[in-house]
């Protein structure tokens, strides 16, 4: 087993090490929605703080009906029972591939997680490319071949695992594709997994979003958090909507042995949280306009060097291919190279599963609204958050790097040696 420090963590950890040593580092690596904690959340939060007890596997009933009242306001009838709650919805992806067990359908690019999660579950990966211009959902037509041809060589499959919308392109999947899936997952008996964590951050309106757990909901768990849509990621809470009991007693089982119960307080203030009261509701929506301004913002830069980017329409990422302006042979190399010689940090594309050659990086967004948890509020309530001074110097900042890239003069200095032309 060859499990590292996950890409992601790893990304940030090193950025916060250089900007202590006084480097300029734009840190575009770490998918943090980047916003504060709205006051209400908080209040919640220190009310409970004497709650100190473990409370139940599942979750608190609270928590557990609220979450389900969610789930049926976007016409996804749940059962409070069928609800299980996890310390963030990492965990419970973790203990899902556990119960399902067998060997799991992964899209290519997707969340650096999921194949190291499968290696530690003991399960292989099974890889299928995204459709061209969607992201989070394998490609329908390739899907039966590659497990068939997986299960001809003795393997059990278990699985099929979606983002909705994607995290590392910021693309969401046709609704098209999602229908098709569903018929192959009941056709070869797969328990869909969709990871709908992003759910409420689409930001682009012509995109409309389809759950599996909408046209398979017998066989589709749905997953979610409260990390990205009220930047609540070191809470650490999640749910998970079963399609059955069984399978839900299994997870519970493996809950019971790894976390025991969610952190009480947080719990509390969760339950809080998916009753979606009005001044939540204002914050999500607040935050997905901001979201999807910088985002597009961020495109419009690469765009305009010369990059390949397809236009974010949920979350905060993008997934620019870099080959039209670059001379790297690899995606490690040239995420290596914007952030030692451009002070830009992203994630290189071999981190979510894609070919060493594709020349894609992971662009996370959301940590550009500023420094200072002021400076945050004021990107969010801001009408043109583009113009505030902080924003606009990130901005230039990556395009200036971009630019860097592109310079001709520049190249002998940052491509690889053995791709260096000689010396005359």
């Amino acid at each position: 087993m060859n499990i590292t420090l996950s890409a992601t963590l790893a990304a940030n950890e090193e950025i916060a090490r250089r900007r202590g040593a006084g480097q300029r580092v734009l840190n575009l690596a770490f998918g943090e929605a980047g916003l504060p904690v709205h006051p209400a959340l908080r209040e919640r939060l220190a009310r409970a703080a004497t709650d100190n007890g473990y409370g139940p596997v599942a979750g608190a009933p609270s928590l557990r009906e609220a979450a389900a009242g969610y789930w049926t306001r976007r016409d996804l009838p749940t059962d409070p029972d069928l609800v299980v709650c996890g310390p963030g919805s990492k965990p419970l992806l973790y203990a899902l591939l556990l119960a399902i067990g067998g060997d799991v359908v992964l899209p290519v690019p997707s969340w650096v997680s999921y194949a190291a999660q499968a290696e530690l579950a003991g399960v292989r990966p099974i890889p299928v490319p995204v459709p061209p211009g969607e992201g989070g959902a394998p490609d329908p037509e390739r899907v039966a071949d590659a497990v068939l041809r997986a299960r001809a060589e003795g393997r059990r499959v278990g699985s099929l695992l979606v983002t909705l919308p994607d995290n590392p392109t910021g693309r969401l999947a046709r609704q098209a594709t999602v229908r098709r899936l569903a018929r192959i997952a009941r056709d070869l008996d797969l328990i869909i997994v969709s990871d709908e964590i992003y759910r409420d951050l689409v930001h682009d309106e012509r995109a409309p979003f389809l759950s599996p757990a909408a046209v398979a909901p017998e066989r589709t768990v749905v997953t979610t958090g409260l990390s990205k849509s009220l930047a609540l990621g070191g809470w650490r809470i999640g749910v998970a909507r079963l399609p059955s009991a069984p399978l839900r007693d299994r997870v519970l089982a493996i809950a019971s042995e790894i976390w025991s119960s969610p952190a009480a307080p947080v719990q509390h203030a969760a339950a809080y949280a998916y009753a979606e009261p009005p001044e939540l509701a204002e914050r999500v929506a607040a935050s997905r306009r901001l979201h999807g301004v910088v985002a597009r913002a961020v495109a419009g830069r690469f765009a305009a060097a010369g990059a390949r980017v397809p236009s974010p329409q949920g979350g905060f990422y993008l997934y620019p291919d870099l080959a039209p302006l670059s001379r790297f042979a690899t995606s490690d190399a040239l995420a290596a190279t914007l952030l030692d010689g451009h002070g830009v940090g992203v994630l290189p594309g071999t981190a979510f599963g894609d070919s060493p050659g594709a020349l894609r990086v992971r662009v996370a967004t959301s940590l550009l609204y500023g420094e200072s948890e002021e400076r945050r509020l004021a990107a969010l309530t801001a009408e043109r958050p583009l113009d505030l001074p902080w924003v606009a110097a990130a901005l230039a900042h990556l395009g200036e790097a971009l630019h860097g890239l592109t310079e001709r003069r520049g190249f002998a200095a940052w491509i690889p040696a053995a791709l260096a032309p000689a010396a005359p």
